[in-house]
């Protein structure tokens, strides 16, 4: 019975667009899904700004964020985690709901390795990290620095809401934020000379 009961907890659904109402079972292992209050206020932001867009979900868990984006119209969606059985989780989930191969690319590796990689420039990068050990400031300085965002990406934080990130680039440029519980969230764009575009 307990154990059905953590199955069900891991149920997530998809709000809008081509995957309304889908449901999904993610995998076990300390993951923290952004919540349905959060995503709804958070794509509520995003829209009209989502159609054709190359995404990069970074600390992807349940995949719920790039799920909803590539819903909404986004273009192509890169899910990143370095926890085998999340990204063989989402793989499946994929696969299921027949997502195209030019959409979707699963990439099981920790943010730090990956974005130490040859960088391409993503649209729209969603930057939910474990809560704990200053991932989130490193992801923020090592997307910015390495070139992984292209003119005017979108860039959505999420952090405790006690402990805002300290610092951003100068060049990003705060469009919205929220709080729900213990969780504070926040959407960026990048701009140019300290623009956004």
């Amino acid at each position: 019975m307990s154990h059905e009961r953590g199955a069900q907890s891991r149920r997530l659904r998809i709000i809008a667009g081509r995957w309304r109402g889908r449901r999904w079972r993610f995998a076990a292992g300390g993951i923290r899904p952004t919540s349905e209050r959060v995503r709804e206020t958070l794509f509520n932001w995003l829209q009209g700004r989502l159609e054709g867009r190359r995404c990069l979900d970074l600390y992807a868990g349940s995949g719920a964020l790039g799920l909803e984006a590539l819903s909404r119209g986004a273009a192509h969606c890169v899910f990143v985690d370095q926890q085998q059985e999340a990204v063989a989780r989402l793989g499946d989930v994929l696969r299921e709901w027949q997502a195209g191969s030019a959409e979707v690319e699963l990439e099981c590796s920790s943010a730090a390795q990956f974005l130490a990689r040859p960088a391409r420039a993503f649209d729209l990068v969603f930057l939910d990290p474990p809560f704990a050990g200053g991932e989130l400031a490193r992801g923020v300085a090592q997307l910015e620095s390495r070139g992984w965002l292209a003119s005017g990406a979108l860039i959505y934080l999420e952090h405790p809401r006690s402990a805002p990130p300290a610092a951003v680039p100068a060049n990003w440029q705060p469009l919205r934020a929220g709080t729900a519980g213990a969780v504070g969230y926040d959407l960026y764009q990048r701009g140019q000379s300290g623009r956004a575009t």
